[in-house]
């Protein structure tokens, strides 16, 4: 029985104490600046060593050592493809995930072909109009004879002028990257080990595919889809337990900085040939060649040496990150692929400015920094497209 003065059909008021606790908001994603930062590194540095005798890309790490920009690029490539496209995979499937990845590739080979007809045109235009000698050079030569036959090849990734070599070695990476991710997922050492073992073999018997008119790609996709994997794997191990930690800090950091000062002193040698004869007999052989078409040990060894630096000295939260004067490089690194298509075209027009009108010094310097500028803009500019139409960012390449 109710008792006097209480209505007994009113309920207790609700407070907000007495409702149930929500679930904690997910924090959101963090991008990984050192990624975007790094990679636009790459990119300009890849800029200033197609320019032939250009002073400028002194400031680039292939003059200090065995590696260079290329394999920063392909590693940040696979960390970045796991990043964009693992959760996809894991929540939608294998076959929604194939799909994205796909449609990703189908972009990049449509980039692909829309540069190379740019390319194959500035090049045709300069070397009727100046200099027929620039379509030996570059590559293009056999266009001129029978274009149905050279157009055919060139659509089916065979057939590659002079500086258009790394996007068809991401396409065939990206291309078969759904199984090996999936698998990943599942048995990551497996599929690390296979990769590692893959490459291995090709040091010794040199598989690869065939390029027309004769010999096979300059960059293997064989050999160098292990440090592209090796990205992956590394990406997808980023929040387990930091295993880079069990690796003793002190003695591999003192073997990093040995092979990088060892690597510079025999780059010496090659920048001046008389330093030459200071390197023993039996070093040479050892040494030679150190072939950049199949990744050869000595430049992924230095690659590595330079990764395990980079890692102990720059955290995700440095500070020079975020410093003005570091967002062009990182906003070129969010736009890869239209920053490394456009930088393919601005290296042959400073190609020809150098060769046919102007050779010294300030000319390097000024088509160099035209350039770099021209690379940011393009960056810059789409990423306010992006915001004009209330989206986000673009990521890299391979996002």
């Amino acid at each position: 029985m109710a008792e006097a003065g209480l209505p007994h059909a009113v309920a207790a008021p609700v407070t907000p104490a007495a409702t149930a606790p929500r679930a904690p908001a997910p924090a959101p994603k963090v991008r990984d600046l050192r990624l975007d930062f790094f990679r636009g590194v790459s990119l300009i540095f890849i800029f200033l060593n197609h320019i032939p005798d250009n002073v400028v890309s002194w400031i680039s790490n292939r003059n200090y050592g065995f590696s260079d920009a290329t394999e920063v690029f392909v590693f940040i490539s696979g960390y970045s493809v796991f990043l964009a496209y693992s959760g996809a995979m894991q929540k939608q499937g294998f076959v929604v995930g194939m799909a994205r990845i796909w449609k990703r590739v189908w972009q990049i080979y449509t980039a692909h072909i829309f540069l190379f007809i740019i390319f194959v045109a500035q090049i045709a235009w300069l070397a009727t109009r100046y200099n027929e000698a620039l379509a030996e050079e570059m590559n293009i030569g056999p266009l001129f004879e029978a274009p149905q036959v050279l157009m055919l090849q060139a659509l089916i990734l065979k057939f590659k002028p002079v500086n258009m070599d790394v996007l068809p070695m991401y396409i065939a990476l990206m291309a078969t990257f759904p199984p090996v991710m999936w698998l990943m997922m599942r048995r990551p050492a497996l599929v690390l080990a296979t990769s590692f073992v893959l490459w291995f073999v090709v040091q010794f018997t040199h598989w690869n595919l065939p390029a027309y008119p004769h010999g096979g790609w300059f960059f293997n996709p064989f050999a160098w889809q292990f440090l592209f994997i090796l990205g992956a794997w590394c990406a997808m191990r980023r929040h387990a337990a930091p295993w880079l930690q069990l690796l003793p800090r002190r003695p591999v950091t003192v073997l990093a900085v040995l092979y990088l000062l060892f690597s510079f002193l025999i780059v010496l040698t090659w920048l001046h040939q008389p330093w030459s004869v200071y390197i023993p007999r039996w070093l040479a052989r050892v040494l030679y060649p150190i072939d950049k078409t199949e990744m050869d040990v000595w430049r992924l060894l230095h690659f590595f040496a330079q990764a395990w630096l980079v890692i102990l000295l720059v955290r995700p939260e440095s500070r020079f990150l975020t410093w003005r004067i570091a967002q062009p490089l990182v906003l070129c690194g969010q736009h890869s692929l239209h920053v490394f298509c456009a930088g393919i075209f601005l290296s042959f027009a400073a190609h020809f400015l150098l060769s046919e009108i102007a050779r010294g010094l300030l000319a390097q310097v000024a088509v160099s920094l035209a350039g770099i500028v021209l690379m940011v803009a393009l960056a810059g500019l789409l990423k306010w497209y992006k915001q004009a139409e209330g989206g986000k960012a673009a990521g890299g390449v391979g996002s």
